[in-house]
């Protein structure tokens, strides 16, 4: 499960990311809360989180095309230096009082900007520290990172937002920066896996696309995390809505349901690293069953059950994010994997500009429930569509009988059921 932490490298990388992590989180859960408490609209909120994934649907591409010309480490050094001034520039607003919804809207936005970089070229870097070998257990223990600092950060901002004020939770997550920073100068570069560098030319954005268009294995996972990142993972903006208009339990059950989701996100992201493969029917089961309990939730009577809910939806939800990324990665030559894995981002992280504001304006308009409930029925469509598509193109059909007992569904080839009745 942690084979890949023997690796110096990467180690350090990921002792920086956990730290860093908590940070962001603690920032996104403050910044979220701080929109809410200056306009009490969630489409506030779901414009806050729009615009810092607007960079990515806007320059995303560019970004990793930037990212295969130039070296990840340097890269990297810069864009979390950038992040870092941000968290401590939207600290300054806040604990001095001048802060206003514009400052946060500016703040999110040149976060985004960094990340059209900084994604892509950390998600690149991950193959260079580790190699192929390791490559799905590393891309595994880095959602497990992220997701643990969720666990953290989420609690920590509840207690200082109730404590102290949201401005201790930006001061926070811009010092937190330096940890990253610091993993990064101490690496060897000797022992990194390099990976040649793509030379400057003329249509290499398009060369980029083309790969893609022309490999099935790749363009339908980016089409499943399209749909879903775009209208199942708004988060910041249901959760908010649940914790401060139905079930009224304040900034503290605010972060509780973050920190439940993380729970499951991290169990779904330590499976990830045992199973040792991606597979494209466990993407599909995992993005159908993700709808279905984002429905189940929106219906939930009482804030127990809704809370307890989180834990399964983080499961399936990190099951969908690492199967996706594993897959393309593995299925990417290295010398486009910048341009690819831009593309996966902007279309899971980018659709969020798009979605966002949508789902914020139906939560005002006719609760969170119906808003949450849509976003699970586009991402169940979403999934139960590609899942037959890939069923038809690969020439399977489904399967229903009984295995020791029990009903079973599986999709089978048609030629061998065919067979199998005939004989």
């Amino acid at each position: 499960m942690f084979s890949s932490l023997k690796v110096r490298n990467y180690r350090l990388f990921f002792t920086g990311q956990v730290v860093s992590n908590t940070g962001t989180w603690m920032q996104r859960i403050a910044q979220d809360w701080l929109v809410l408490s200056l306009t009490g609209s969630s489409a506030a909120v779901g414009i806050t989180t729009a615009l810092q994934f607007l960079p990515m649907l806007l320059f995303g591409l560019y970004g990793g095309v930037l990212v295969d010309r130039l070296p990840k480490r340097p890269a990297l050094l810069v864009t979390q230096s950038s992040m870092a001034l941000s968290g401590l520039a939207l600290a300054a607003l806040t604990l001095t009082g001048h802060v206003q919804v514009w400052h946060v809207y500016l703040a999110a936005f040149f976060v985004g900007l960094a990340t059209v970089v900084d994604n892509p070229a950390r998600q690149s870097f991950v193959s260079e520290m580790v190699g192929p070998d390791q490559l799905h257990n590393a891309v595994s223990l880095n959602s497990a990172n992220f997701q643990s600092a969720r666990l953290v950060g989420p609690a920590v901002a509840g207690l200082m937002i109730t404590g102290v004020g949201t401005g201790w939770a930006f001061l926070a997550n811009g010092l937190s920066f330096a940890a990253p920073i610091t993993s990064l100068l101490l690496m060897r570069a000797r022992e990194l896996y390099p990976v040649k560098r793509t030379p400057r030319a003329k249509g290499q954005l398009r060369e980029g696309l083309q790969y893609v268009a022309g490999r099935p294995e790749l363009i339908w996972p980016v089409v499943l995390v399209g749909f879903i990142g775009t209208f199942g993972f708004n988060f910041p903006v249901w959760l908010s809505a649940f914790a401060d208009h139905v079930f009224h339990v304040g900034a503290g059950g605010y972060s509780l349901l973050n920190t439940l989701m993380a729970l499951g996100s991290l169990g779904g992201a330590l499976l990830a690293a045992r199973r040792g493969s991606a597979r494209m029917r466990l993407l599909i089961f995992a993005a159908l069953t993700f709808g279905v309990l984002e429905v189940v939730a929106s219906l939930a009577p009482a804030y127990w059950l809704f809370a307890a809910l989180m834990v399964p939806i983080g499961i399936c939800g990190l099951t969908v994010n690492v199967t996706a990324n594993t897959t393309v990665q593995m299925a990417t030559d290295p010398a486009m994997r910048g341009r690819v894995m831009s593309l996966f981002m902007m279309v899971f992280m980018g659709g969020t500009p798009l979605g966002a504001p949508v789902i914020g304006w139906i939560t005002d308009t006719y609760g969170a429930r119906a808003g949450f409930a849509l976003g699970g029925v586009v991402s169940a469509l979403a999934a139960g569509t590609i899942g037959l598509l890939l069923a038809r193109v690969g020439g399977l059909r489904l399967s229903v009988g009984w295995h020791g007992g029990h009903p079973r569904l599986r999709f089978v080839q048609r030629e061998r059921e065919e067979l199998a009745a005939a004989a």
